[in-house]
């Protein structure tokens, strides 16, 4: 592991950011990410990782403020036991495809609370028609590295491009298929309209992305997670970044400490099993209104 100058390390590796922010679901580094040896006194510290080493500290993070907000370290490949390493610590991988893997740990950290999920009432009117005619189904079992190729190259309004490249996809395939990735798909009338994919360790869940084929598809699909986190009894859903869509579905930001005294126990738990009942549906309107 090597370090930026003010870290105790003359061998000093600097990540130069020339970068342009586009937020959505998640921001995107879109422009030059290169690496330089260089003196730079005035920049945030950053560490380089070679494989094997082990992550800095989440609390030497980049802060709010600074050119890339929750930047912890760079490089050291995304093999699984990297990235469940990563997920144990609250820390994920984001960056553009052909640059350098960047891991963040942001602060303040956006969750969702599955008790506090909102359904707006027009929303809740569809899903309760659509549940009631058995028009809508859900799915844990489609091909996962499709799914996140949805997610990647789903157009959305103002992106341009996706940070959910190929070797993203290669890894958390790897990830999927070792049991700790998943993706849930809704269908109506037999038609694919949206779904996510994610992490879970134990029981602790990762969001990473949603894609929409229809109006309200990704909303549907995150429904039915949170319809079974509750019936598991699960607490938080990580969804990294602060956003207005998600805040208006009941998601709040947690500090750092918390977010981590939270989380961290629930990590080792047993992993709950991955299938969903249409009887599910009824945790989300308990008061039948």
């Amino acid at each position: 592991m090597r370090f930026t100058p003010g870290m105790g390390e003359s061998n000093c590796v600097w990540a130069e950011f020339d970068m342009v922010w586009e937020w959505r679901s998640k921001p995107l580094l879109t422009v030059n990410l290169y690496f330089t040896i260089v003196y730079m006194r005035d920049n945030p510290s950053v560490c380089w990782l070679d494989d094997g080493d082990p992550f800095p500290a989440p609390e030497l993070a980049w802060p709010a403020g600074s050119p890339a907000p929750g930047l912890l370290a760079i490089g050291g490949g995304l093999s699984a036991r990297r990235l469940l390493d990563a997920y144990g610590q609250g820390i994920f991988p984001w960056f553009s495809p052909g640059q350098p893997v960047c891991w963040f740990h942001t602060d303040p950290r956006m969750v969702l609370r599955p008790s506090h999920f909102v359904l707006h009432h027009h929303f809740k009117k569809t899903l309760r028609r659509l549940v009631r005619e058995e028009r809508l189904t859900i799915h844990w079992d489609e091909p996962f590295e499709e799914i996140m190729g949805l997610c990647a190259t789903i157009e959305r309004p103002g992106q341009k491009g996706s940070w959910i490249g190929a070797e993203m996809i290669e890894a958390y395939g790897r990830l999927h298929r070792l049991g700790h990735a998943f993706c849930l798909t809704a269908r109506i009338d037999g038609a694919r309209v949206g779904g996510l994919y994610g992490v879970n360790l134990g029981r602790m869940v990762f969001g990473e992305s949603m894609f929409s084929l229809r109006p309200n598809g990704s909303k549907l699909a995150l429904a039915a997670l949170v319809a079974w986190a509750r019936h598991h009894q699960l607490p938080l859903i990580d969804a990294q970044q602060d956003t207005a869509h998600l805040r208006s579905l009941g998601a709040e930001t947690l500090q750092r400490a918390r977010f981590m005294a939270e989380m961290t126990p629930l990590t080792p738990q047993a992993t709950p099993a991955q299938s969903f009942s249409p009887i599910l549906w009824s945790l989300l309107w308990p008061d039948r209104k």
